[in-house]
């Protein structure tokens, strides 16, 4: 069996959350769809659920950070190329995701990043794995 991962990430409106993701071309499983939730597919093994506040707080018995003054995680997802990178961060700053921090550029890697409609923090990176510098 291959491994797969959930993140679970809190929403204070699933509907906006929804319209934000399908702005940037993710899809939902309509299986792992309701009221409280939605399953945003990123690839065969990497789904993101997107719960809301009420029912993320039935999984712990911590408080659930506010991620507009918080970060709880950042979450990067891989680019085919640099121009990939800042198709996908324009995007998401044009479907009403906001600025994060400056793209870091190393060369051999580049990234961007963005804030999410709730503010949780993503990534989008390229890699020239073969130009990385030796160790």
């Amino acid at each position: 069996m291959t491994q797969q991962i959930f993140v679970n990430l809190p929403v204070s409106d699933l509907q906006a959350s929804i319209g934000f993701f399908t702005k940037l071309g993710f899809s939902f499983n309509p299986q792992f769809t309701d009221e409280n939730a939605t399953c945003m597919i990123i690839s065969d093994t990497i789904f993101v659920m997107l719960l809301t506040r009420e029912r993320f707080k039935e999984f712990t018995h911590k408080d659930v950070a506010d991620a507009h003054k918080h970060t709880e995680v950042m979450i990067a997802l891989s680019a085919e190329s640099r121009t990939k990178v800042d198709e996908f961060a324009d995007k998401a700053l044009e479907a009403g995701g906001t600025f994060a921090n400056e793209a870091q550029d190393h060369g051999f890697m580049y990234g961007r990043s963005f804030n999410d409609v709730d503010g949780h923090l993503w990534e989008v990176f390229w890699m020239d794995q073969g130009g990385m510098p030796q160790a």
